[in-house]
């Protein structure tokens, strides 16, 4: 299972995310093998192209992560998260980050 404390942050190769847009509204569950580089490319989509859902919605603000050293545990762990309904994902972002505030300057 991942861990979510932000001082091992750098020992995981992968992470499970989780952005939101700026009223906090939806969520977006993605997993990566550069978190840095992901919430980057969210960004840039979100100002520029829109192409992507993430981009698209403006899911831009990072409100919880978990890291791995296997991938295969970072996508079943992405799937699992996805199927939840929303209030499961609200209690695990809550639970995480109970203010939900922005955690990207955290992992830049």
């Amino acid at each position: 299972m991942g861990n979510t404390n932000t001082s091992f942050q750098l020992f995981y190769n992968h992470f499970v995310y989780i952005t939101t847009n700026e009223h906090r509204t939806t969520l977006y569950v993605g997993v990566t093998n550069h978190i840095q580089r992901r919430l980057s490319q969210h960004y840039f989509d979100s100002q520029n192209s829109k192409k992507s859902f993430a981009g698209k919605y403006n899911y831009i603000y990072l409100v919880y992560y978990e890291g791995f050293e296997n991938p295969k545990d970072a996508i079943a762990r992405e799937k699992e998260i996805k199927k939840w309904r929303r209030e499961k994902k609200n209690s695990l972002v809550s639970s995480f980050n109970p203010k939900w505030e922005s955690l990207n300057n955290q992992i830049v």
